[in-house]
């Protein structure tokens, strides 16, 4: 059977938290984007489904207890005679409210056009059923996750255990600074890049913004041609390297995982000559102590800057070769268990993409 939202639920426009907010609150404050707060009453039943009003209007959210909506998100509350609310909630996982969108700056939804939203709609005992399959595949995918999460974790822990804090290192290592364990150079300056230099789908440059959370992001629409590529071989990246922002947030890095970037005009190129890892080199770098020391020895009244000469100057502290492998071993052993968990994840979410077009087309 086909229906629309109006036929099946309910919407229940947000409101203004001003009047209810407080830190100490019993019900939380939901916004298109997640908790926001705490308030001492609510709008919605438990079990509602939010869709961003603006902003954030394809990340559905399911709540299973009594909440306040902001103004810029919608309750969608189903009547559970007809449509099971996580069933709803797993239709609108699935469906693409940016086609709905009213505005080309920021993704608004009005009421209207969701309550026109149609949808099959089978019997209960079938929603129920589906309900479980996608609930028992999505536990599974947050098992991976948490597992991923928790070796990830186990490393830090590890290294902190080994090698202390770099700063104040505990452990009594010797220091020496970064010139002295690898090649620095800074990215090519604007002049030899230019607007029409760009292209989409060639060599990535990384900046600074490409660098998050310790891995490359890459963007597909600022990358140069191989000719450009060529021209500038003097800042190609290789595998191993350490790409790292000059300037804005300090300590951001990564090690480069394959070949075909180019180090951008913001960041510097760091090259590791064998003593240590770019591992090694990236976590240092990117521990919260360095990065508040980084801090400190950037230049620039306006936004935080590095140059060669600075960075070069970067005391490192140099642990014992055996102290090295050691960690190192430990990493290649919990390297395998990610493999195993990584590669689960993968065919969970495949699975669970697949089921979702079964399911709801």
């Amino acid at each position: 059977m086909r229906v629309r939202f109006s036929d099946v639920l309910n919407i229940i426009n947000g409101k203004n938290q001003k009047q209810v907010e407080n830190p100490n609150g019993k019900y939380p404050i939901y916004g298109s984007g997640g908790i926001m707060g705490y308030a001492d009453s609510y709008i919605c039943e438990p079990n509602t489904v939010i869709i961003g009003r603006k902003g954030s209007i394809n990340k559905p959210i399911y709540v299973e207890v009594p909440f306040w909506n902001v103004d810029t998100a919608f309750g969608l509350y189903a009547d559970k005679s007809k449509l099971i609310p996580k069933y709803l909630y797993y239709f609108c996982e699935k469906f693409d409210f940016e086609k709905l969108s009213t505005t080309v700056t920021i993704p608004s939804l009005t009421k209207a056009n969701l309550l026109d939203i149609e949808m099959q709609l089978p019997p209960l005992d079938e929603q129920y059923r589906i309900v479980g399959v996608l609930d028992k595949v999505c536990g599974l995918i947050v098992k991976r996750q948490s597992q991923l999460n928790m070796l990830d974790e186990l490393v830090k822990s590890r290294f902190i255990e080994m090698f202390g804090d770099p700063v104040a290192n505990p452990h009594g290592f010797k220091r020496v600074t970064l010139s002295e364990l690898a090649e620095i150079k800074i990215g090519p300056f604007g002049s030899l890049l230019h607007k029409e230099d760009y292209i989409e789908g060639g060599h990535p440059l990384l900046n600074p913004s490409h660098i998050i959370d310790g891995k490359v992001a890459p963007d597909s629409k600022l990358t140069i041609s191989d000719k450009k590529y060529a021209e500038l071989e003097a800042y190609h990246l290789h595998v191993g390297d350490v790409i790292m922002g000059r300037r804005g947030e300090m300590g951001r890095c990564a090690v480069v995982p394959y070949e075909g970037f180019l180090c951008g005009t913001g960041s510097l190129l760091i090259r590791v000559r064998g003593e240590v890892t770019a591992d090694y080199i990236q976590k240092i770098i990117s521990f919260p102590s360095f990065k508040k020391a980084i801090e400190d020895m950037a230049v620039g009244q306006t936004m935080p800057n590095l140059n060669v000469p600075i960075v070069s100057r970067f005391q490192i502290i140099k642990p014992p070769v055996k102290v090295q492998n050691s960690y190192y071993t430990f990493v290649k052993q919990t390297d395998k268990l990610e493999l195993v968990a990584q590669k689960s994840l993968e065919k969970l979410e495949i699975l669970k993409k697949s089921l979702m077009q079964q399911y709801f087309g």
